[in-house]
């Protein structure tokens, strides 16, 4: 088959539960209304790192749509749908979006939140730490120097 790469994405992004494969960013996120068999669902106007199933007729909610199942590229988890045919009218703007079942997938900003954080914690300990030594350092009368 290939090997695949994938697409890393900067900012905040969701990625599959199962083996944290960025999926999509949040700011591609359309709605947060959608409803699956197995609960919440969002809908997204671009995904990345996934693999299509073939397309099949289904009976939805909203009426009969022609979909294709979206897979992980890197494990294969099912995480959800691409729209490709809406036979309803008032359900034509679906057409080329993708749903991410929200049990399937995490998001990602709670990793950058913590690596931030512990970032922060470190420079405040850092710049604590460099508070002491110049104040050692003025007392001393060496204020051109720093000691790493």
């Amino acid at each position: 088959m290939g090997r695949v790469f994938l697409v890393d994405l900067d900012g905040r992004s969701y990625g599959c539960r199962y083996c944290n494969t960025p999926l999509a960013l949040a700011h591609n996120i359309l709605s947060r209304n959608f409803n699956c068999s197995q609960g919440r669902a969002y809908l997204f106007s671009k995904v990345v790192n996934i693999t299509l199933g073939p397309p099949v007729e289904r009976m939805m909610i909203s009426g009969l749509h022609t979909v294709e199942d979206i897979f992980c590229c890197s494990c294969g988890q099912l995480l959800g749908w691409k729209y490709v045919l809406a036979y309803e009218k008032n359900e034509t703007y679906k057409e080329g979006k993708f749903v991410l079942e929200r049990w399937t997938i995490v998001d990602n900003v709670e990793e950058e939140l913590e690596l931030n954080l512990d970032a922060q914690a470190g420079s405040q300990g850092s710049q604590a730490g460099s508070q002491a030594g110049s104040q050692a350092d003025s007392q001393a009368g060496s204020s051109d120097t720093e000691n790493a």
